[in-house]
């Protein structure tokens, strides 16, 4: 009887063996599941924040900056000439076209 006792104890420890080990692997993996998510997000933000940014410079200090025009201001000198009564847009005629004739052809 001393064999089948042994035997069973064996089989007890080989099977707490093996659940510990499933155990340590299932925890395992949860930890490189979540370890994973959180260097990805890492890695997304900063990709995001570094895209933000080279636009930001792009257009503030780089090439896609509008080149700054000069703008005369006005002087007395350049001012437009009133408007005379005989010159109001409003009274002012609009010319009409006239037709343009068109050419038959003969045949």
């Amino acid at each position: 009887m001393a064999t089948g006792k042994n035997r069973a104890e064996r089989e007890a420890r080989e099977r707490a063996r093996v659940y510990e080990a499933r155990t340590r692997l299932h925890e395992a993996r949860i930890a490189r599941r979540r370890r994973d998510n959180v260097v990805g997000v890492s890695i997304a933000v900063a990709v995001i924040a570094l895209a933000i940014a080279g636009q930001a410079l792009f257009y503030s200090v780089g090439p896609g900056v509008p080149e700054p025009t000069v703008t005369p201001t006005p002087t007395e000198s350049s001012a437009p000439a009133p408007l005379l009564p005989s010159e109001d847009p409003a009274e002012t005629p609009v010319p009409t076209e006239s037709p343009v004739p068109t050419e038959t052809p003969e045949g």
